[in-house]
């Protein structure tokens, strides 16, 4: 999608380059006492007012990064504004409020949601917690069920 969007704004700015120019007027004319004038008028248009909103994310606490941006031709203007959630603050945030008040397995668990914490606790020897169990009985219960582990998020380039 933002690779549409930025498209979409790389072409209206590149066209507005050419429908910037100045309307230029030649006019010519001649009356019964042959009499000859030309004149040239310039008008010139009013600058550009697409304005970008103001997105603010007033809390430090908060897991999300605000994006917005906006451009303009003589002919249109275009702005937006989007929120994006961070995924991984949400996990550790979480999982950092689990583990103060008290719930070590619980939070551990919540970090193997993510693949490469799940991946790095079996490479380390020490499985991710699963249906309340820990060690040795949590790892045959991942290998029996490889469809339980998390996987992989592909990245949106």
């Amino acid at each position: 999608m933002y690779k549409r969007i930025a498209t979409a704004v790389l072409f209206v700015m590149t066209t507005s380059l050419a429908i910037a120019d100045p309307i230029v007027t030649d006019s010519t004319s001649r009356s019964t006492t042959d009499s000859t004038s030309n004149s040239t008028t310039t008008v010139k248009s009013p600058p550009p007012t697409a304005v970008a909103p103001a997105i603010t994310v007033i809390n430090s606490d908060v897991c999300a990064v605000a994006v917005s941006g906006a451009t303009q031709t003589q002919i249109l203007g275009i702005s937006f504004g989007a929120t994006m959630t961070d995924k991984n603050c949400e996990r550790l945030k979480l999982a950092r409020s689990t583990y103060d008040m008290g719930m070590k397995v619980a939070a551990v668990a919540i970090m193997c949601q993510d693949e490469r914490v799940f991946s790095a606790m079996m490479n380390a020897g020490t499985p991710c917690p699963v249906d309340g169990k820990i060690g040795e009985q949590a790892k045959a219960i991942w290998e029996a069920d490889p469809t339980r582990q998390p996987q992989k998020v592909k990245s949106k380039d």
